[in-house]
């Protein structure tokens, strides 16, 4: 990155804007977080302080072919890419699947990974918020995955850590260090289920809201046009996401809806075919709850 460059009125916080250079183009960009880049869009299109048109940079420069590789390991770096101002339709997002109630927290209000009960895992989820109408005001909170569980046990209730599903476990800072993935994944679940089983629904949300603010989380408002490239199962920076309401939820507010997609596995390249078959299960994986209940996965059953 160049010399700092000065703030925008695009810019949705205060930062300090710098530029990078990448795909034969200069970017507009800030760092909020030591593992968050945020693109505010070209160089070239910010004049004095009026913020450029959207266009859809996403699709026309940084996803074509000859630097979609280099833009993945970019996010598997980094841990969350946004890009803000990105006009698409493009046809390969969906909506997000899921709703919350005031009664039950859904899964997606969890930090999790998404593929998190199979052996295969998307290598990122991107997840959107298109140009609408009506803006979004449930944020999506994004932190790395160690953080995540450090903080899942630092603000743990001492009535739920003395639950007998967790007396047994090493729960000490120096064995969070040195956790792997898997260990991590199997001491976040016996801990999401306690709570889950433990604290009612505002009771839980106000648990997860302690652990954004002692895990650093991100979790600006959207903007429209906003896309987030959130690290999920790569060789670099893992990192976690859950719906997150900021105040108790009572339902009946209108609110702007959000689409995704695993772009590494299903936006191709020329010659490469979709692994269908991976593509059914994590779809499946996203379905409703049944009742409240799942019968598999990282919230309920075992890793």
């Amino acid at each position: 990155m160049s010399t700092p460059s000065g703030h925008s009125a695009a810019t949705p916080s205060e930062q300090t804007s710098s530029v990078l250079e990448f795909a034969n183009c200069q970017w507009r960009v800030h760092r909020p977080k030591p593992f968050v880049l945020v693109i505010e869009g070209e160089e070239k299109d910010f004049k004095g302080h009026v913020p450029p048109a959207p266009t859809d940079y996403l699709h026309n420069k940084l996803l074509l072919p000859e630097w979609r590789e280099a833009f993945y390991k970019l996010v598997d770096a980094t841990g969350l890419v946004v890009c803000l101002n990105v006009h698409t339709q493009h046809p390969t997002y969906r909506d997000v699947r899921g709703r919350s109630s005031k009664g039950r927290l859904s899964q997606g209000e969890y930090y999790h990974h998404d593929g998190c009960t199979g052996p295969v895992k998307p290598r990122f989820v991107e997840i959107r918020c298109p140009i609408q109408p009506q803006t979004r005001g449930v944020a999506t909170a994004v932190a790395p995955h160690h953080d995540v569980v450090k903080a899942m046990v630092q603000v743990l209730p001492a009535e739920l850590a003395a639950t007998s599903a967790l007396t047994t476990q090493d729960m000490s800072p120096k064995a969070l260090e040195q956790m792997d993935y898997a260990a991590l994944d199997h001491l976040q679940g016996l801990i999401t289920r306690t709570v889950r089983k433990k604290l009612n629904a505002e009771g839980a949300r106000s648990y997860f809201r302690e652990v954004d603010a002692k895990a650093n989380a991100y979790f600006e408002p959207w903007a429209l046009g906003e896309s987030r490239f959130i690290a999920n199962a790569n060789s670099g920076v893992t990192m976690q996401h859950r719906r997150a309401y900021q105040a108790p939820h009572t339902g009946g507010v209108a609110n702007g809806h959000l689409v995704k997609r695993w772009t590494n596995e299903e936006l191709l390249l020329p010659g490469q075919v979709a692994d269908l078959a991976l593509i059914a299960a994590l779809c499946s994986e996203e379905g409703d709850e049944v009742d409240g209940e799942r019968a598999e996965g990282c919230y309920l059953g075992a890793h």
